[in-house]
C-alpha cells in the first residue's frame, strides 16, 4: 500500500462498538418498505456525527500527531498497575478505552466551538495540531496557514484587524463612509492565535473583544465573526512571553492543554515522513471533514447530552468547597476570597487570620480563588462533549473527573504555602496541576461519600420542593416553610465549623426564606 494511502486510511470498524441508544424519528416511508433494508441502502446511511468525530480523533491520533500519552484513563474493571522507581509512581494500564488529551481536548474544543491553549516547548507540535483543526472545519491548508496570526511585539490593531482604505480616509466627510478591508480570518470557523504571549497588551484588548463577543471594531465599524474555536499557542504561559497576558484574555480560555515530551521509540514514524514528504495536514481523509451544517448539527446533539442529578450535585459540592474566607468580611454574603482580592489585602495576612479551620482537612485552604460562572458552564460543556465522544446519552462522573483538570488548569490557582503542599507526599502537586485538580475532585467526592448526601439532603428537598412553584400555596403551609428553613438554619450552625459546602448551603437557605418571605408579604397585601 503507498503510504499516501496508508495515512489517509480510517478503520471501517466502530471506533466504540456500543448499543445504538441514539433517539429515531419515525418515517412513513418506513411503513411501505419490506422487512429486509437493502444493503445499497445501508451503505449510504450517512455516518452518525459521534462516530465521526471518533474517527478524527483515532486518525489524527494513529496517524497526524505522534502521542503515545494516553493520560485520560477509563476502567471497566480491574486494571494492572505497577509502581516505578524511587517515588514509586503507579503506571496503571487502563481496562477501557483511554485518550490522549493533547488530541482530544483540541477535538472538543472544535466540536463544542471554544477555546483552547497549547503550553509546551519549541517544536513540540503546537501550531501543527491547530492546523490540523482548520483542515478538519473545512478550510483548505493554505488557507490556514495564511489565516493564523503570529503574536509579535509590534502587532497593531491594524495587524490584527485591518486597515481603513487610504482613499476612503483622504475624501470621507463622514466616519461612516470610511470603508474597512477587514481581515479574512475574523470571518472563519476555526481561528488560531500563536505565540498570543508576545502580542501587546494594546492589541490584547481588541483581541479579547473578538474573542469574548464575537464582533471586531475599526473606526466605530462592526464586524460580525462567527461563531469559532479558537486555538492559542504558548511557550511558556506562567510568567513567559514578551507581554503580560491581561486577566480577561486569559479568563476567556476554556481548556489548557500541555504539549508532551516526544518518545523517541517512535522516531521510525517521523523518518517516514520525512522520506515520502508526507504533512499529515495536507493528506487528511475527506470522510472526517466537517461541514458547517454536520458543525451546527454536532453542537446541538452535544448540548443536547443529559446530566444527571446526582453529577450535577457532585459538581456543586466540589465547586462549593474553595470561595469561603470567614475572616474576608463582616456580612455574610462577602466571606470570599473575592472580597479579599478587590480590597487588595496581603493575602499572608488573611490567610493567617484565617485559623478557625482545619487547614489540612479543608479544601479551600489549598487554593487562592474560587470557581467563576463562567468556569462551571465551561467544565459542564466539555463534560457533555466528552460523554458524547464516548458515545453516552448521559455525562458520568468520571467523565466530568477527565476533562476538570483540563478546564480548571489555569482558573483555580494552588497556594503552595499551605500545609498541604508542605508534606513530603504532596511535593509532585506543586507542579503538576493537573493531578492535583484530579485529586482536590477525589477528595470532594469523597467528602460527599461520607456526609452520605445523596440520601440525606434536606437543603436540597427544599430546593427541590420550592421549584414545584408557589402557586395556590396557602399562609398557612408558607409559614411552615419558612419555620422549617429557620430550623434547619440552626441545626447547621450549633457547634459547627463553617466550611464551603456549609456557607453555599446557609445561603441558598436564606435565599429560600426571603422567596417565601416575599410570598407571605403578597398574600397579605391581596
Amino acid at each position: 500500500m503507498p503510504p499516501f494511502n496508508l495515512f489517509q486510511r480510517l478503520s471501517q470498524a466502530p471506533t466504540n462498538p456500543r448499543t445504538d441508544t441514539a433517539p429515531r424519528t419515525f418515517d412513513v416511508a418506513e411503513l411501505y418498505e419490506g422487512p429486509v433494508r437493502l444493503q445499497d441502502d445501508a451503505i449510504a446511511a450517512p455516518l452518525r456525527l459521534d462516530e465521526k468525530l471518533r474517527q478524527a480523533y483515532f486518525w489524527i491520533v494513529n496517524n497526524a500527531i505522534i502521542s503515545p500519552h494516553y493520560d485520560i484513563e477509563y476502567h471497566e474493571g480491574p486494571s494492572a498497575s505497577f509502581a516505578v522507581g524511587d517515588t514509586r509512581r503507579p503506571l496503571t494500564l487502563p481496562s477501557a478505552q483511554s485518550y490522549s488529551s493533547y488530541v482530544l481536548l483540541p477535538l472538543l474544543t472544535f466540536a463544542t466551538r471554544r477555546k483552547c491553549l497549547f503550553v509546551g516547548g519549541p517544536g513540540r507540535g503546537k501550531t501543527a495540531s491547530a492546523i490540523l483543526m482548520g483542515v478538519l472545519a473545512g478550510y483548505p491548508v493554505r488557507e490556514v496557514r495564511r489565516a493564523m496570526q503570529h503574536g509579535h511585539p509590534q502587532m497593531t490593531i491594524a495587524d490584527l484587524l485591518g486597515n481603513p482604505l487610504p482613499a476612503d480616509l483622504v475624501a470621507a466627510q463622514d466616519m461612516a463612509d470610511i470603508r474597512i478591508a477587514w481581515r479574512s480570518w475574523l470571518g472563519m470557523r476555526v481561528k488560531i492565535i500563536d505565540e498570543y504571549n508576545r502580542i501587546p497588551t494594546r492589541t490584547q484588548s481588541a483581541l479579547l473583544t473578538v474573542m469574548g463577543d464575537n464582533y471586531a471594531e475599526i473606526l466605530n465599524h462592526v464586524y460580525e465573526c462567527p461563531e469559532s474555536a479558537w486555538y492559542l499557542t504558548a511557550n511558556d504561559d506562567r510568567g513567559g512571553g514578551t507581554y503580560q497576558v491581561i486577566e480577561a484574555l486569559r479568563d476567556r480560555i476554556d481548556v489548557v492543554v500541555q504539549a508532551l515530551a516526544f518518545n523517541p521509540r517512535f522516531l521510525e514514524e517521523m523518518l517516514l515522513r520525512i522520506e515520502q514528504d508526507i504533512r499529515p495536514e495536507e493528506v487528511v481523509p475527506r470522510d472526517i471533514i466537517f461541514s458547517e451544517a454536520e458543525g451546527d448539527q454536532l453542537l446541538q446533539e452535544i448540548r443536547a447530552v443529559d446530566v444527571p442529578q446526582d453529577v450535577r450535585r457532585r459538581i456543586e459540592f466540589f465547586s462549593s468547597q474553595f470561595e469561603l474566607m470567614e475572616t474576608a468580611g463582616a456580612q455574610f454574603e462577602y466571606l470570599t476570597k473575592d472580597t479579599v482580592r478587590l480590597a487588595g489585602t496581603e493575602w499572608a495576612q488573611a490567610t493567617a487570620a484565617d485559623s478557625g479551620r482545619d487547614r489540612m482537612k479543608d479544601l479551600g485552604c489549598q487554593t487562592r480563588n474560587g470557581l467563576s460562572v463562567r468556569n462551571l458552564m465551561t467544565l459542564l460543556m466539555f463534560a457533555k462533549a466528552m460523554a458524547y465522544f464516548r458515545g453516552s446519552p448521559a455525562v458520568a462522573l468520571e467523565d466530568v473527573r477527565q476533562v476538570l483538570p483540563f478546564v480548571l488548569n489555569d482558573k483555580l490557582q494552588p497556594d503552595l504555602d499551605a500545609p498541604f503542599f508542605a508534606l513530603p507526599e504532596n511535593a509532585p502537586y506543586r507542579s503538576d496541576r493537573l493531578s492535583w485538580l484530579r485529586w482536590l475532585l477525589d477528595a470532594s467526592n469523597a467528602e460527599y461519600d461520607r456526609l452520605d448526601l445523596d440520601r440525606d439532603d434536606p437543603v436540597g428537598e427544599l430546593s427541590a420542593q420550592f421549584q414545584q412553584g408557589l402557586d395556590g400555596m396557602t399562609e398557612t403551609e408558607t409559614r411552615k416553610r419558612l419555620t422549617r428553613i429557620e430550623r434547619l438554619v440552626d441545626e447547621r450552625v450549633k457547634g459547627r465549623k463553617l466550611y464551603g459546602h456549609l456557607y453555599d448551603d446557609l445561603l441558598k437557605l436564606k435565599y429560600l426564606h426571603q422567596r417565601y418571605t416575599n410570598y407571605l408579604h403578597w398574600l397579605r397585601a391581596r
